[in-house]
């Protein structure tokens, strides 16, 4: 079998008019990438972290390209990284015509997609994802941004990719920790459109998981209503990551969210026990903490509800309900609170 056959690649098409691009699922398909760097690049510079590079997991654009290598993890998702990768690319002499290639997680697309957008006020990214989380949620959708002291992305831009490469293949190489983080992910795409991911094979499940973000991305690019269904979970998960010191990774804090968010829905009249069970039999099928770390903090937890990107009129939660995953406000702090102590 050749690299990145043609037989095992799903090509997701992500509809926003001029912009539309494809994102390809499969075995391999980083192999591909010459064939979706933008045509007019004469060079491409290639942004990914030591430890992506450690594993083997290597491009070629067919075309000149430089590596530029960034911290691994969060802590690369800083302003000051971005000036120095900007400043980086000017020395080199990248150009507006030119192209930005990032291989590796959520991490580096978010860092790198922020840096391609603002240099020259906009140069062409494409995505080569290797992690399960960055394939089925960061690659997809034109989200871009770092992180503060005060919270998490909140600086950042709308900037589509040219093109996204998931490449399944690489999945093989990630640490448990590293999977579970995309396995809380996946598992709010269950309840986003009630799809039964369970059945299908784990790049039939990648693709799958694209097809529902690119359809809601399509129908609301810039989260003005329906593409905040995407964030189900999050309130509480990103309020733990601000607190930190829980060892938690990204998905695994999603996780508590869901379960957090479903306790809360049902608290609040919107679903029945029955619902919530479901929450819990999928988050704990994928063997994904279901409470709340022991040392948390309700109440740093609810003040913290404030800062979420949603909270534009106050704390907003995406909740479960009759009609779906619908934003809720206005809700009772003491109920948030309670609702946080029965998750210890």
């Amino acid at each position: 079998m050749t690299a990145g056959d043609p037989a095992n690649i799903t090509r997701v098409p992500v509809e926003l008019g001029d912009r539309s691009y494809e994102v390809w699922v499969g075995p391999g398909v980083r192999h591909r990438l010459a064939e979706v760097v933008p045509g007019e690049a004469n060079r491409v510079a290639v942004v990914t972290q030591e430890a992506v590079a450690g594993a083997g997991i290597t491009v070629n654009p067919g075309i000149e390209h430089r590596v530029f290598i960034v911290d691994d993890g969060e802590r690369a998702k800083t302003m000051g990284t971005v000036e120095e990768l900007c400043r980086q690319f000017a020395r080199w002499g990248l150009t507006r015509g030119d192209a930005v290639v990032a291989v590796g997680g959520g991490a580096v697309t978010d860092l790198a997609g922020f840096a391609a957008a603002v240099y020259h006020r906009g140069v062409r990214v494409v995505y080569v994802s290797t992690t399960l989380l960055g394939q089925i949620d960061a690659s997809v959708g034109g989200k871009t941004g770092v992180n503060l002291p005060e919270g998490k992305n909140l600086v950042g831009a709308f900037w589509q990719p040219s093109a996204v490469l998931c490449d399944t293949e690489v999945l093989d190489t990630l640490p448990p920790e590293e999977m579970r983080s995309g396995l809380g992910e996946m598992a709010k795409y269950h309840f986003i459109t009630d799809t039964d991911l369970d059945s299908l094979a784990l790049p039939e499940r990648v693709a799958r998981c694209v097809a529902i973000k690119a359809a809601v991305v399509a129908a609301d690019e810039r989260e003005s209503g329906r593409r905040a269904v995407l964030n189900y979970g999050h309130t509480l998960a990103h309020a733990l990551e601000a607190q930190g010191g829980y060892d938690l990774r990204h998905g695994e804090a999603v996780a508590v969210g869901l379960i957090y968010a479903a306790e809360l829905a049902h608290r609040c009249g919107r679903i029945d026990a029955y619902r919530v069970a479901e929450h819990r039999r999928v988050v704990g099928g994928y063997n994904l903490p279901t409470g709340l770390p022991a040392e948390a903090d309700p109440d740093a937890l609810v003040r913290l509800f404030s800062r979420d990107k949603k909270a534009v009129a106050g704390v907003t939660f995406m909740l479960d309900g009759p009609n779906g995953i619908q934003p809720v406000t206005g809700l009772d702090t003491d109920l948030m609170l309670q609702t946080l102590e029965a998750l210890r």
